[in-house]
């Protein structure tokens, strides 16, 4: 089987700390630890690409070049079958999660996350992997304080981590890459119960 890891965002320097780009900034700490290469422009896929070894499993590592709601363009081309789609994980934000957490979920509905939808639609199936990060801050229960209204959800997604959360992200950044490197070699069950505990 071959296996994709995508992790959502946008493009372009404005984009890079935000929290809308969580996924990306995860799939770049995956590069760093699977990968000795660097990303790579696919003008085909319109997408940056590098190549990763986790345990025997040759795995594509792609950062869709085009905005969120597009990010199923460059997915397409590698995922035509639901077979195919086994073998995806896609990497993206979730302010429904405290900042410091993260989720491993199968078959589920976009929860009206754009980029999200975007791959769903573009490999017909939601029988694939995701790896959700956290990005909200957390109330004194430790649950995520989600903002309310659309102009409230695009101005708190658009925004930038702040010093300290980015420390967060870099920890949950480890965890991802364990999670990924299990969710290939071991499959997902494994995965879900190890992860979604924590």
């Amino acid at each position: 089987m071959r296996y994709i890891i995508v992790g959502l965002g946008n493009p372009g320097e404005g984009y890079e700390s935000t929290r809308h780009n969580a996924g990306r900034i995860i799939l770049d700490a995956i590069r760093k630890e699977f990968s000795k290469g660097e990303f790579e422009f696919d003008k085909k896929l319109n997408a940056l690409v590098a190549e990763a070894k986790i345990g025997k499993e040759k795995v594509a590592l792609i950062a869709p070049e085009t905005f969120m709601n597009n990010s199923g363009k460059a997915v397409a081309p590698l995922v035509k079958s639901k077979k195919a789609a086994e073998g995806l994980v896609v990497i993206y934000d979730d302010f429904n999660l405290p900042l410091g957490r993260m989720k491993i979920s199968f078959n589920r509905s976009s929860g009206g996350h754009n980029g999200l939808e975007s791959v769903i639609k573009a490999v017909k199936t939601e029988a694939f992997a995701r790896i959700r990060i956290g990005t909200a801050p957390a109330n004194a229960k430790g649950e995520a304080k989600t903002p309310h209204g659309d102009d409230k959800i695009e101005k708190f997604i658009l925004g930038r981590f702040k010093d300290e959360e980015l420390k967060a992200l870099k920890k949950v950044s480890k965890s991802a890459a364990e999670a990924a490197e299990m969710l290939i070699k071991e499959g997902r069950e494994k995965a879900m119960s190890l992860y979604n505990a924590a």
